[in-house]
């Protein structure tokens, strides 16, 4: 739990944290939430209202100490409270207990972890890696996962690292599907929420033909859920 001194006195910050940062030889620090500024560092559409505990630009929080006016306006050319705020999260460091970093890391990992899973294969079999398989050799391979850092960009960093370790490559598979026509009508929205179709057309007998760009990771369960719905019937190529 965070605190800082303001005269003599101990306040409790509660989870706030602080964001630093450091320009043209001055320092400034904001209190904000941890999870809400990672959020927003990342680029995600957050009100920066809502990332900040307080509306305050320090020099020292733990002390309590304000960012004199006339810093501000050196350092960013405005003394406005959100721009600044907004400046200092992303261009800075936000200052995580141990036990925040640890569960944002964790679920950081998790992420990442059903990323590859869900983008990847074993290019020796055609097949995608169990989620545990792929967590496992991320362990073994001392994998560090940044909190703050995108999961896509991250993951495909970790599969040239896991490589040595676990045959394992991220890819794109393209498959045509010809649903016949009892099972037409509903085929594209069937197919749809699996990736990009980039074909799509309907045969003279009603049946409908698609191409379908997917992860590679999905191959067998794309398969499976048009086997399923078209009760075994439609024709399914990769190509």
């Amino acid at each position: 739990m965070g605190t800082s001194i303001r005269g003599d006195k101990w306040i409790d910050l509660g989870n706030a944290v602080i964001a630093r940062l450091e320009t043209k030889g001055m320092k400034f620090e904001i209190l904000v939430d941890p999870d809400k500024a990672a959020d927003f560092k990342k680029g995600e559409a957050i009100d920066i209202r809502d990332v900040l505990t307080g509306y305050v630009i320090f020099e020292d929080a733990h002390r309590g100490k304000k960012a004199p006016e006339e810093n501000l306006k050196a350092a960013f050319e405005t003394d406005d409270v959100f721009t600044i705020a907004s400046l200092i999260i992303k261009n800075g460091e936000v200052q995580l207990t141990a036990e925040q970093r640890k569960r944002m890391v964790e679920e950081k990992k998790k992420r990442i972890v059903y990323i590859l899973a869900r983008n990847s294969i074993n290019p020796q079999t055609g097949l995608p890696h169990p989620p545990a398989r792929i967590e496992a050799a991320m362990e073994e391979a001392k994998v560090s996962i940044n909190p703050f850092r995108d999961e896509e960009e991250q993951a495909k960093e970790i599969v040239e690292v896991l490589k040595p370790i676990l045959p394992i490559r991220m890819e794109i598979t393209k498959i045509a599907v010809k649903v016949p026509p009892p099972y037409s009508a509903k085929a594209y929205s069937a197919v749809e929420r699996f990736g990009r179709i980039s074909k799509d057309e309907w045969g003279s007998d009603g049946s409908w033909i698609g191409v379908i760009e997917i992860p590679a990771g999905l191959r067998v369960e794309f398969i499976e859920r048009v086997n399923e719905f078209t009760k075994g019937k439609a024709q399914v190529k990769i190509l």
